[in-house]
């Protein structure tokens, strides 16, 4: 039987941000194939956010190349914006709408038909169709992030980056939201580049980690390599060696 060829839908090539003398970003380079779920890991100011941003071509890159589903980013990414979506817990949609109102925005922005058939559908998966009528405001932060996910699964995306998708959740709530991540990659094909602090959550669902620290790559592999060449028992611990640079 002939395996078939691994197509890499995000292409990385010595990626650069800097503010002056501050380099957020310092020549990153990596791949991520269409089907997997990637971790992109590090401290605080290792430059997750920046690298993110620049995949969603919302910051322009100092230098180096982006291409994902094989179009060059920023330069087309109207492109590829359409088949892909993102979720943030810190990026707060419009306080007066209504969850509801929220979503059916977004779901005409993205072309999404039979929207009521859609909202429905994802009310009932994340569990948020009891507070559809109520105002985004006055949300908690866990309701927030599950409506945040809901946002980013409108359009079915191919892509689906993530910044700390099970936020302010709690075990069972986070556990079911991780589950229906896995469920969706499964069923669609979908790739993941996710950023996140839970290191059980990147075990769970990572077959590729890419370690962040100062704006440079420091280690990538999948969770269990790493643990191996850390010589730890979880990644948690190997998380910690890196962000110490030990």
């Amino acid at each position: 039987m002939i395996a078939e060829p691994v197509i890499q839908v995000i292409q990385v090539k010595d990626l650069r941000k800097h503010y002056g003398a501050v380099r957020a970003v310092d020549g990153i380079g990596f791949t991520v194939a269409r089907g997997a779920t990637c971790a992109l890991l590090g401290g605080n100011g290792a430059g997750k956010t920046t690298t993110i941003a620049m995949l969603l071509g919302l910051l322009l890159p100092t230098g180096g190349q982006i291409r994902i589903l094989g179009e060059e980013v920023p330069r087309h990414r109207q492109r590829v914006l359409p088949r892909m979506n993102f979720s943030s817990p810190y990026m707060d949609l419009p306080q007066r709408l209504t969850v509801a109102e929220n979503l059916t925005v977004y779901a005409r922005l993205y072309g999404v038909r039979r929207i009521r058939e859609r909202l429905a559908t994802l009310g009932r998966d994340l569990d948020i169709d009891a507070f559809f009528k109520r105002p985004y405001g006055s949300l908690s932060a866990g309701q927030k992030t599950r409506v945040a996910l809901a946002k980013a699964l409108l359009n079915e995306p191919e892509i689906l980056l993530l910044d700390e998708p099970t936020a302010s959740l709690d075990p069972d709530s986070a556990d079911r939201m991780r589950s229906i991540l896995t469920d969706y990659r499964d069923r669609s094909g979908a790739t993941l580049l996710l950023a996140s602090h839970n290191m059980s959550e990147v075990e769970r669902l990572c077959d590729q980690v890419i370690m962040l620290r100062a704006g440079h790559i420091v280690a990538t592999g999948t969770p269990r390599e790493l643990i191996h060449r850390y010589g730890r028992k979880d990644m948690e611990e190997v998380f910690l060696d890196i962000a110490r640079g030990i």
